[in-house]
């Protein structure tokens, strides 16, 4: 992957220490959608915490102001939504997630093999984008009403296969819900390990139900117990 520009700040956003109080044995990274920031994801760590009480909770904010309305943040811009525009976009932005990652592991000096990357929307493809071309497996990537960009050249820039769980709501009217079966379909022709739920009766957003399998898979990922 590119290294990002020396020149571009790092990116920065709010962070929740593990519940327990001792050192972080896993890191959970939460990539938040377009037009908020990271405080909006972040909320999900008490939840996801109830279950790994050792992980620490970073979620960064986007780097750009989103350009189609005077608040939040974007990964990358909607102006132009056609295909090659979008890829180009992402890839543009990539390289500083990906340092972003590298400096939060170093941070609070947890492995690859320690590390989940959670987004929802804008932030799910990126965290299927870059987790899927890391240089070392994060332990799990949960795509939440996202999409795989780029799904056909996956094949040839795959470098690691963690396993995914892919959750889209079955009535959203952002991200198109034909795009977890695309996203499941290239995945797993390509030898992922992915668990694809769609939910009904669920436009763009996260609910419980969607919240709770989320927990449930990071728990199994980290075996952690959850309870019933």
């Amino acid at each position: 992957m590119t290294e990002p520009s020396p020149t571009l700040p790092p990116l920065t956003g709010p962070e929740v220490p593990p519940a327990s109080g001792g050192p972080a044995a896993q890191l959970v990274i939460l990539l938040h959608g377009v037009g908020v920031d990271g405080s909006d994801l972040i909320e999900l760590a008490p939840f996801f915490a109830a279950v790994l009480p050792d992980a620490a909770f970073v979620a960064p904010d986007a780097p750009e102001p989103f350009d189609l309305a005077p608040f939040g943040r974007q990964w990358f811009s909607l102006q132009d939504r056609s295909g090659p525009a979008i890829s180009a976009a992402l890839r543009a932005t990539a390289p500083r997630l990906d340092a972003y990652i590298e400096q939060q592991l170093t941070h609070w000096g947890v492995g690859n093999g320690d590390l989940a990357l959670v987004g929802f929307s804008q932030g799910a493809m990126m965290a299927l984008h870059v987790g899927l071309r890391r240089a070392k497996s994060p332990a799990a990537l949960i795509s939440l009403s996202g999409a795989l960009v780029d799904a056909a050249s996956l094949a040839s820039e795959i470098t690691v296969r963690p396993p995914v769980l892919l959750i889209h709501g079955e009535q959203d009217e952002v991200v198109n819900p034909a795009s977890l079966a695309t996203a499941e379909q290239a995945l797993a022709a390509v030898g992922v390990p992915v668990l694809a739920q769609m939910q009904p009766g669920l436009g763009h957003g996260i609910d419980e139900s969607s919240a709770r399998l989320a927990q449930a898979f990071l728990a199994q990922t980290f075996e952690c117990p959850v309870s019933t």
